[in-house]
């Protein structure tokens, strides 16, 4: 009787150790997700010209306040479709200073856009690693050749948080005109820098002054 006890527990802690999905290959099951939020602001906008001095300011405001930067994108959405061109040109003028252009067309928003407003919308991208660090399957004992569930998690939750541009990890980036003498500049600078470990060497000594 000792021994069929033992047994059954010998079976039930390796059914135990085996929880979890199996993963015989390579690939990673833990992979980056990304997500995109829009955010809204409307300005009021006269039918013809520009934004006035005090909504600039406030459309300033809000771009400083989301920390408007690089991998943002930004929209214009006007009830008079096209609209004024001077009115785009404005909100283009002050994305400007952020580094960033207004981008065509503008992804559908909750809401009307009050009368004698342009709505403008910031979308934003985040990458994230969902459901790690993911230990759903114990590293040992493993009878199943299965890769560890945790496996991928660092190095693509690291590539996550480090990416500039979220969008990238959908679509990549097109391959534009390569300038040879812009992507040689840094390798000439550091061949044509003087060795650090030039000169003489420094004179030192245990004695005191």
């Amino acid at each position: 009787m000792p021994s069929k006890t033992l047994f059954a527990l010998i079976a039930v802690s390796t059914a135990l150790t085996a929880c979890g999905p199996v993963n015989r290959g390579l690939e990673s099951v833990n992979q980056p997700v990304v997500s995109r939020t829009d955010y809204v602001f409307d300005v009021a906008a006269p039918e013809y010209g520009g934004l006035s001095d005090a909504e600039g300011a406030r459309l300033d405001a809000w771009f400083r306040s989301m920390q408007l930067s690089y991998g943002d994108t930004v929209y214009v959405d006007d009830p008079q479709g096209a609209g004024d061109p001077a009115r785009r040109g404005a909100v283009a003028a002050v994305a400007g200073r952020y580094g960033l252009l207004v981008s065509p067309g503008a992804p559908v928003t909750a809401g009307p856009i009050p009368a004698g407003a342009i709505r403008i919308v910031v979308s934003r991208t985040g990458a994230y690693v969902p459901d790690c660090p993911n230990w759903d399957r114990a590293s040992q004992p493993e009878f199943a050749a299965s890769t560890s569930s945790n496996y991928g998690c660092a190095t693509n939750g690291n590539l996550a948080a480090m990416i500039a541009n979220p969008e990238d990890l959908l679509r990549g980036r097109a391959a534009g005109t390569t300038d040879a003498a812009t992507a040689a500049k840094a390798v000439a600078g550091y061949r044509a820098a003087a060795p650090t470990g030039g000169g003489a060497l420094k004179a030192e000594s245990s004695k005191g002054n």
